[in-house]
C-alpha cells in the first residue's frame, strides 16, 4: 500500500514542509533582511511538525482510518500556520516590520492542497476497502 497515489501527496507535503522552508523567504524586512522560517523556532517548529505528522501518515499505511485523522490535524496545523503569517502581515500598522512578502507564506497553502488531495484518496480506499468487505 506504500505506492499509492496519497503517498506521492504525502511525500510532497513532506518536502514543501521541511525543505521549502529552507529555500523560499517568508519576507524582507524594511532593512532588507530575508526572513526566513528557520528565523523564528515558532514557524520551524510548526513547519516540521506538519512534515514529520505526514510523514509518519505515509508510514501508517495499514490503519487508513488513523492516517486520514492524521491528515486532517496535519491540515489545521497549516491552517494555523497560514493564520499565523495572515496575521503577521496584515497587524503590522504601515508595514513597518515587512515590506515585501515572500512566496514562503504561500507554503502552508501548498501543503493544505496536498494534503487535501491525500485524504480524497485515502478516502477512496476506504470506501474500496468497505464495499469489497461488504459482498463477502
Amino acid at each position: 500500500m506504500i505506492q499509492r497515489i496519497q503517498t506521492l501527496y504525502l511525500f510532497l507535503s513532506v518536502v514543501i514542509s521541511a525543505g521549502l522552508i529552507f529555500v523560499f523567504q517568508l519576507w524582507t524586512n524594511t532593512e532588507d533582511v530575508k526572513v526566513f522560517a528557520t528565523d523564528n523556532y515558532l514557524y520551524l517548529g510548526l513547519f516540521l511538525a506538519s512534515a514529520l505528522l505526514s510523514l509518519i501518515s505515509i508510514f501508517s499505511f495499514k490503519n487508513r482510518k488513523s492516517q486520514f485523522v492524521m491528515g486532517r490535524v496535519n491540515i489545521i496545523l497549516n491552517f494555523i500556520l497560514l493564520g499565523i503569517f495572515v496575521y503577521q502581515s496584515l497587524n503590522i500598522s504601515g508595514e513597518t516590520n515587512v515590506s515585501e512578502k515572500g512566496i514562503g507564506i504561500l507554503l502552508p497553502i501548498f501543503s493544505i492542497v496536498c494534503l487535501v488531495l491525500a485524504n480524497k484518496a485515502i478516502k477512496k480506499d476506504e470506501d474500496l476497502v468497505k464495499s469489497v468487505d461488504r459482498l463477502r
